[in-house]
């Protein structure tokens, strides 16, 4: 049985709220770890390559959001959003063809890793139903944070890259999404967000061999 969207009381969605921010803090901070190991100091000199959720917190995304989607699905909905974008100069990359690319799929992968460990704990482990339930738990949040980081709406991590393969001409459209990307996210988040679901009701049957329900 899965307890992923109607928590049964305050734990489960407490625990979904935990889950969430630090799996966009290691999120985050893989975009960093990438970003080092292509020669920018950047994210490390700023103090974010750290599971300190204080360098990472976005109010919007880390808090109010969440806080306002449990209040709107009364806490039987997913609880998602997400944190700071760590801060790099591509100009620093050693790959100056690629780097961009790497560190910006760098977040996106470490969330289907975690999503993928923890399915196959669920897979081919026999665990007490407690540790089965949080463990669904994580590994449909992390699901859901690759997927919805691939929606090319700035801040997330799709824009990143996607910007850097548009020709010049297309700058206002960069700078359009850059300054009205918050919002035009957040009306995706309340009115989209159920066209990913399809998604990642499939990679999480390959992955645990259980049905989202």
């Amino acid at each position: 049985m899965v307890f992923l969207n109607n928590y049964k009381n305050m734990a489960y969605a407490l625990f979904s709220f935990i889950v969430l921010i630090f799996s966009v803090i290691i999120h985050e901070i893989a975009h960093g770890s990438v970003a080092l190991q292509q020669g920018d100091y950047t994210a490390k000199n700023a103090g974010r390559l750290t599971l300190n959720p204080i360098n990472h917190i976005d109010p919007i995304g880390s808090i109010l959001l969440p806080l306002s989607l449990f209040f709107v699905t009364a806490g039987r909905g997913p609880i998602f959003g997400w944190a700071k974008p760590v801060p790099v100069n591509p100009y620093n990359f050693k790959d100056q063809r690629w780097g961009v690319l790497k560190v910006s799929l760098a977040g996106v992968l470490s969330n289907f890793a975690i999503a993928v460990i923890f399915g196959l704990m669920i897979r081919f482990l026999v665990l007490p139903l407690q540790t089965e339930i949080f463990f669904e738990i994580i590994v449909f949040t992390n699901l859901l944070l690759g997927f919805f980081n691939l929606v090319p709406i700035p801040p997330l991590t799709a824009p990143t890259f996607l910007f850097e393969l548009l020709p010049q001409r297309a700058f206002q459209i960069k700078e359009f999404l850059e300054q009205y990307g918050r919002f035009i996210l957040i009306f995706f988040i309340f009115f989209g967000i159920q066209y990913i679901y399809p998604l990642i009701s499939i990679f999480y049957r390959i992955i645990t061999g259980r049905i989202l329900i």
